[in-house]
């Protein structure tokens, strides 16, 4: 089920009204229910996926506190082994199986192995992702295992972030589905406002960017130049807002019924470095993949080239996270050379600005590095946006060809698609600029009534008149 979609219009209100008319003890149930037929909504035989993992985790979960040493490692390396099982299978099994093919092929070896005929379920590696952590905390102590098998499944399910997160931890989540919650009509207003918003990022910002990209990105070799570098430009702006606005209507719907999910963005292209970038991007996944991958590795303590090490590590996993192409290990390969670099010339950089006597300008100085921090982040969403490595290299040989040369836009983007995505990006960045000050939800609850409800018959009108109305999946959701 989409957010963006006419089902979503009204599974939301009828699932939060019960929410609230129901008795407390029978609110999970409800969730449940409702997380299972939402995801059933896409394909209803894959819920038996998750069914299997939420059973296999919920009991290891309940052993762990009772094992030690050898034994507890063994049902840890169980409840790993079937969530990266399940993970392995349905989205890098058939990636694997063809590059060993070809490899096979190239050395002309009989590869008998075909690939499967499998879709990938939605959502798969946001929710063994949320799974593991679960796991791992209880093996380390930070979290006692849920008693209540059906407290934990939702835990799993929870329909706001099932598809496509944030990535919930158990010690920020899990304990809320035991409190009652009860209706605060400021609370509501505020999530419904974080929704809105988030609508308005997809169906009006990102999706009428998507025109221009698809366009382009889909058929690369017929542009050069000015389109490729607006295409990428755009793209970066899409795939935030389309991410961004997925994870404020699902914050927002959560928020609704009294539940608080994680920040996952944070204004992320303001960002004066690529280290800065990944603390305000997908923040639930970068911190997962911190807290789990690279200080178990040993982060930064242990000498210079393992740092190096782990850094390249903990991004070629996150590329491969995204998606089993060499696009998206490229994607993730780039970043992490980013961070090396930045790492071995950080008093070269220092040294540039003493020369050009920016040290003293603080403005100037953080106006370049966000600049120069957004065009290295875009070069990446090519390989990122790119169908084949092929392409992207295309794509990125032939930006600064003919720049000034636009082709006639005869395929269904007109001149006022494009001069609207410039201004949606003009708007956007603008309000983010406000947002930097203060938070534009307080300040607006602080008006008066009919400057709000103008506010939000605007943005409604403008999503109504500007949105594209085909509803479109969240770019995530293939994650």
């Amino acid at each position: 089920m989409l957010f963006n979609s006419i089902d979503f219009l009204i599974f939301f209100p009828v699932v939060t009204i019960l929410f609230f008319l129901l008795p407390h003890k029978v609110r999970w149930f409800l969730l449940l229910a409702s997380s299972c037929i939402f995801y059933m909504a896409f394909i209803p035989k894959y819920i038996l996926i998750l069914a299997v993992t939420i059973i296999v985790d919920y009991f290891v979960g309940l052993q762990l506190v009772k094992m030690e040493g050898k034994k507890k490692k063994v049902f840890l390396v169980v409840s790993i082994v079937c969530n990266v099982g399940f993970l392995f299978v349905f989205k890098y099994f058939n990636f694997f199986n063809t590059n060993l093919a070809r490899l096979a092929d190239f050395l002309h070896w009989n590869y008998p192995i075909e690939n499967l005929k499998i879709i990938l379920p939605i959502g798969l590696s946001f929710h063994t992702f949320q799974s593991m952590s679960y796991i791992i905390e209880v093996y380390r102590g930070n979290q006692k295992p849920e008693r209540n098998f059906g407290i934990y499944a939702l835990f799993v399910m929870f329909y706001p972030q099932l598809v496509a997160g944030p990535i919930e931890r158990p010690q920020n989540l899990l304990h809320r589905f035991h409190e009652k919650q009860t209706f605060d009509r400021a609370r509501v207003t505020d999530g419904l406002r974080l929704m809105l918003w988030g609508m308005f990022k997809k169906v009006v910002i990102a999706d009428n960017l998507a025109l221009f990209v698809n366009l382009v990105y889909n058929n690369p070799t017929k542009f050069h130049g000015a389109s490729l570098i607006l295409a990428t430009y755009f793209f970066a702006f899409q795939i935030y807002c389309d991410f961004s606005g997925y994870t404020d209507i699902a914050r927002g719907s959560a928020r609704v019924m009294g539940f608080e999910l994680m920040r996952n963005f944070n204004r992320p292209y303001f960002s004066k470095s690529i280290s800065e970038f990944w603390k305000r991007w997908h923040i639930s996944l970068s911190s997962w993949f911190r807290d789990y991958v690279y200080i178990p590795l040993g982060g930064n303590r242990k000498g210079k080239w393992k740092w190096y090490r782990n850094l390249m590590i903990v991004f070629l996993l996150s590329g491969l996270w995204h998606g089993a192409n060499w696009t998206y290990i490229i994607w993730g390969g780039l970043n992490g050379v980013y961070l090396v670099a930045a790492i071995w010339f950080s008093g070269l950089k220092e040294k540039v600005y003493e020369i050009l006597h920016l040290q003293d300008k603080v403005k100037i100085k953080n106006f370049i590095k966000v600049i120069i921090t957004f065009n290295l982040v875009s070069l990446t969403w090519v390989f990122f946006r790119a169908t084949s490595v092929t392409d992207a290299v295309y794509i990125l040989k032939n930006m600064f060809v003919k720049v000034f040369s636009f082709p006639k836009l005869d395929l269904g983007v007109s001149v006022f698609d494009i001069l609207l995505g410039i201004l949606l990006i003009a708007v956007l960045l603008m309000i983010q600029l406000v947002q930097r000050r203060t938070r534009i939800g307080i300040a607006l609850s602080e008006k008066p009534v009919w400057v709000r409800w103008s506010v939000y018959y605007i943005a409604i009108t403008v999503i109504l008149l500007l949105g594209v109305s085909k509803a479109s999946d969240f770019i995530y959701f293939q994650f």
